[in-house]
């Protein structure tokens, strides 16, 4: 089952300054607004365990620390299977040392939802619709896969179900989705929709498509003319495109298969207040500004974005718990 949405048109944010984070491991001095949204007590410190690209993240705290250095941000910023593995490890040897979690996918912070290792949010999220929130974590910003293909490729792609095509044979690449939770995103909507199913993957591995680890290296096999076409995120198209990449964007029909990318505060968290006061600023209008600046659809309505087309997205209800089955599925299609 999945539920329909659109994009929305907007005007272009103005460009805000960003931070260079030198190390995966890293602390910039930051701290959410004082404008009425939640009120932080200087000198504080907290641990930021993320997914999200590094641009993001050093855009957001820029806005941050141009505003209140009082609080320090520690960040430590990996791949969603990358940071699930150092989540697990650190439960199994005594708790997380995370204050947030600021994640890719709904389904990278359901499971520790339900494992009751989040927190309570607090503070004011009406701005984000109801459908990108929960009482324990909040989405941040809208991720879009799309088709990118080979300048002048022709015939192009109409619609996902092309890509099986024999016009496309052996010329297709798709990420794994048991290393990138976009890739994941891909999956569950492929295979719990009635029009594609399962069995999509098994026509594209006839068809000689082939899998590489996360969006970027589709992006890359694409641009060097390895692959005809394949599936990654509109960001890093466009990002590409605007370099001179010999590249293009192509919007399949029925529309981009959109997640969102959560945000929490873990409930063992040692400075709670400034751990909520952080992931309330995620969605203030102007870390809003700042991630759609770096290419993110901002997951508020009311925050400029230009590009406008259609989207679906997976049932992430439906999907939750059913992670290991559809992986199972597709790793007996494509292999590990």
């Amino acid at each position: 089952m999945t539920t329909p949405s659109v994009s929305r048109a907007r005007r272009s944010a103005p460009i805000l300054a960003a931070v260079c984070l030198a190390a995966v491991m890293t602390a910039v001095p930051v701290v959410a607004q004082d404008d009425g949204e939640a009120d932080v007590a200087a000198e504080h410190e907290i641990t930021l365990y993320t997914s999200v690209t590094q641009d993001t993240v050093d855009a957001v705290l820029a806005v941050l620390a141009e505003r209140h250095p009082e609080v320090r941000v520690e960040v430590f910023r990996a791949p969603t299977g990358e940071l699930d593995a150092r989540i697990a490890s650190e439960q199994r040897s005594g708790g997380l040392a995370a204050d947030v979690l600021w994640m890719t996918d709904p389904l990278s912070i359901q499971r520790y939802e339900a494992d009751d290792l989040l927190a309570p949010l607090e503070g004011e999220y009406e701005a984000v619709p109801p459908r990108y929130r929960s009482d324990r974590f909040v989405g941040t910003r809208l991720l879009n896969l799309v088709v990118v293909t080979g300048q002048g490729l022709d015939p192009q792609p109409v619609s996902w179900a092309d890509l099986a095509s024999e016009v496309y044979a052996d010329g297709v690449v798709i990420p794994d989705p048991g290393f990138a939770g976009s890739a994941f995103a891909a999956l569950g909507y492929f295979a719990t929709t009635d029009q594609h199913g399962m069995d999509f993957y098994q026509r594209l591995k006839d068809n000689g498509a082939v899998q590489v680890s996360s969006p970027g290296e589709v992006l890359t096999g694409v641009a060097e003319g390895r692959y005809s076409a394949g599936i990654t995120l509109d960001k890093v198209v466009r990002g590409a495109v605007d370099k001179g990449s010999p590249i293009e964007l192509v919007w399949p029909e029925p529309g981009a298969i959109a997640l969102y990318s959560p945000a929490a505060v873990v409930a063992s968290s040692d400075d709670a207040p400034t751990a909520q006061a952080f992931v309330e600023f995620l969605v203030s209008p102007e870390a809003q500004a700042a991630i759609a600046d770096t290419g993110w659809e901002p997951v508020r309505p009311d925050v400029d974005w230009p590009h406008s087309a259609p989207a679906v997205t997976p049932d992430w209800t439906e999907l939750f718990g059913r992670q290991q089955e559809l992986l199972e599925g597709y790793r007996a299609i494509f292999g590990d």
